[in-house]
């Protein structure tokens, strides 16, 4: 089948497995989202879940958090991976928001990415499940699966993203993106993946 005929193979089954994908982190806004997002990183979302549950009991908007200590951050969030350094950004992200954004998370890629310790995936997420705006997360089992879907060459999740956005149609970018997630990790892993048994690789692959 060509691209184009791969890209509809893809979507359909997709839909299939995944009519209704739903965030697997918790959140009620912007701002926890893009917290939990940030915490997130080399941890799974589970431990994540359970640890923003306690964290947003202390503080759940900017200035709230900006008012915690290090200290009291730190020990929140201490079962996470690389706890000082997410902290450390988690308080400098809150004080910016509150002080260059008057306490709203900006809703736009240019200016979440410059918060401490948000990179493009966290700020593309955030626009996508945040603010319902089209982007493109691409994540590394986006990045795996694009590869192995023949939907892209990219050396970098940056690269993948662009190819990505080109294959489907933006309307479609933030649902397609989770979806991706959920069969990468369901269908479709890293390790030990049977390229017969996987619903789609055993197609287009």
């Amino acid at each position: 089948m060509n691209k184009k005929e791969k890209v509809a193979f893809i979507e359909k089954e997709l839909n299939r497995l995944i009519p209704n994908p739903e965030p697997a982190l918790h959140f009620k806004d912007a701002y926890t989202l893009l917290v939990s997002v940030m915490l997130s990183a080399q941890c799974t979302d589970a431990r994540v879940n359970k640890v923003t549950a306690i964290l947003f009991k202390l503080a759940d908007t900017p200035k709230k958090m900006a008012a915690l200590s290090l200290s009291t951050i730190e020990k929140t969030i201490h079962s996470l991976g690389f706890f000082r350094v997410k902290a450390k950004n988690l308080k400098g992200l809150s004080e910016m928001i509150v002080e260059k954004f008057s306490g709203h998370v900006p809703d736009n890629l240019k200016d979440l990415e410059t918060l401490p310790g948000v990179g493009h995936k966290t700020a593309s997420v955030v626009m996508a499940q945040g603010f319902q705006e089209s982007a493109f997360p691409v994540d590394t089992h986006i990045h795996r699966l694009a590869k192995r879907w023949g939907l892209s060459s990219g050396k970098n999740v940056v690269e993948t993203e662009e190819d990505l956005k080109k294959a489907f149609p933006k309307k479609d970018w933030g649902r397609v993106h989770l979806q991706m997630v959920l069969f990468g990790r369901t269908y479709c892993p890293a390790r030990g993946h049977k390229k017969e048994e996987c619903p789609i690789c055993s197609q287009v692959g």
